[in-house]
């Protein structure tokens, strides 16, 4: 016992713990501790990696569009054909509470009709009549397309042509099928006739095209009752001639 007190320094004794230590165990303790914090360290990143790929994945995936019939039935578009379930139930009370009251979804008929409005519009016309279809065609197009397609008139001045040049343009829509797996966008055949008067002599263009029209569903209104407006339009020419002559009749567009 006395042995022990000596080997105190002043009033404050040295615990027995710390003084038979060795120094490698301090250290180890501190290897340990150090080990312990990188793999919890690694275990987080990990997790942080996994969530942001998972992330990733969530975003590049492809919105669901859900098509409600006239009947009420809810499909998925571009997705296979189920069962109705839980789900698809969910689906249509969910799309159906989204829609304002008392109004339903624009049906396919709906959309043909108004493919061949508008393409009828636009591409029918005479010298006395241009101005009012392709005002008529304009009105049934988004903001940033009718937009576009205004400028295009007027950088190539077609309308001032058409009355130039006494040009009228007849149409013949043959058919009109919506592309598969493609949202109210359509794909219509026509043929069109193109008359126009130059020094004294008539000029015909008949022109067999393929015409692609993507229309976008917005709420129904006055001036929109079908609640479908076209957002994207293009024409494809697939066979067309040149005639020339004083009299010319049209055997494309006179069979009805």
């Amino acid at each position: 016992m006395l042995s022990r007190k000596r080997q105190t320094d002043g009033n404050q004794e040295i615990p027995d713990k710390a003084r038979y230590t060795k120094y490698y165990e301090h250290d180890g303790q501190l290897r340990a501790y150090a080990n312990r914090s990188m793999l919890m360290a690694g275990l987080f990143g990990v997790i942080a990696l996994v969530s942001l790929g998972f992330a990733i994945y969530v975003r590049l995936q492809p919105a669901t569009v859900i098509r409600v019939s006239a009947d009420g039935e809810a499909t998925v578009v571009g997705a296979r054909p189920a069962s109705t379930g839980p789900e698809t139930r969910s689906s249509l009370l969910s799309v159906l509470a989204a829609m304002p009251a008392g109004e339903a979804a624009p049906t396919d008929i709906e959309g043909r009709a108004v493919v061949r409005k508008f393409l009828e519009s636009y591409m029918r016309y005479t010298p006395t009549s241009v101005d009012k279809n392709l005002a008529d065609a304009l009105n049934m197009m988004t903001a940033n397309l009718r937009m576009y397609s205004l400028n295009l008139l007027r950088d190539q001045d077609l309308i001032g042509k058409i009355k130039e040049e006494q040009i009228t343009s007849s149409f013949k829509i043959r058919s009109i099928e919506p592309v598969p797996g493609q949202a109210w966008t359509f794909q219509a055949f026509g043929v069109k006739e193109v008359h126009r008067i130059r020094n004294r002599s008539e000029f015909t263009d008949r022109i067999v095209g393929k015409y692609h029209v993507r229309l976008i569903q917005e709420r129904r209104t006055e001036r929109v009752p079908s609640g479908l407006l076209v957002a994207e339009y293009r024409e494809e020419q697939m066979v067309g001639e040149k005639d020339t002559g004083l009299l010319q009749e049209s055997s494309l567009l006179g069979s009805r």
